[in-house]
């Protein structure tokens, strides 16, 4: 542009146009780590259902000593999860269904602990004994 042109009225628009396609890549990566965490979240809280359900059944067979919900929650509590529910069903309440929650606010939240009541990753899990005694097949050594 000459040096005795007029200021154009499209002058740091490219500034404005770059800081709005920064800002929105910001926005977008902040969401994508949002997901992540909550599918983290889901699996870490499945995982606690899982590993829970299972003590307890051992817990309800008798391979295990204790109550089956009490060691369902302390397999929980010990997962960094809660213990949502846990019910007994089955021929002598062999069979163990629990449901565990795992906050999604953690303690890297600037409000560690607190957070919006409801912002939680549940998981649930079904274990008891195996339908049939099980025996190798025929082959299996």
């Amino acid at each position: 542009m000459p040096a005795d042109s007029p200021p154009s009225a499209e002058r740091g628009s490219g500034t404005v146009l770059m800081v709005s396609v920064v800002a929105a890549i910001a926005l977008a990566i902040a969401a994508v780590l949002v997901v992540a965490h909550v599918a983290v979240q889901a699996t870490r809280a499945a995982s606690a259902a899982d590993l829970a359900a299972l003590a307890a059944a051992d817990a309800a067979r008798g391979l295990a000593s204790g109550d089956p919900c009490t060691v369902a929650a302390d397999v929980a509590q010990r997962n960094d999860a809660v213990l949502v529910s846990c019910a007994r069903s089955g021929s002598g309440g062999s069979i163990v269904d629990v449901v565990t929650s795992i906050r999604l606010v953690g303690e890297w939240a600037p409000w560690p602990g607190r957070g919006p009541p409801g912002l939680e990753a549940t998981g649930a899990s079904r274990a008891g004994p195996p339908p049939t005694p099980w025996s190798p097949r025929e082959g299996d050594h």
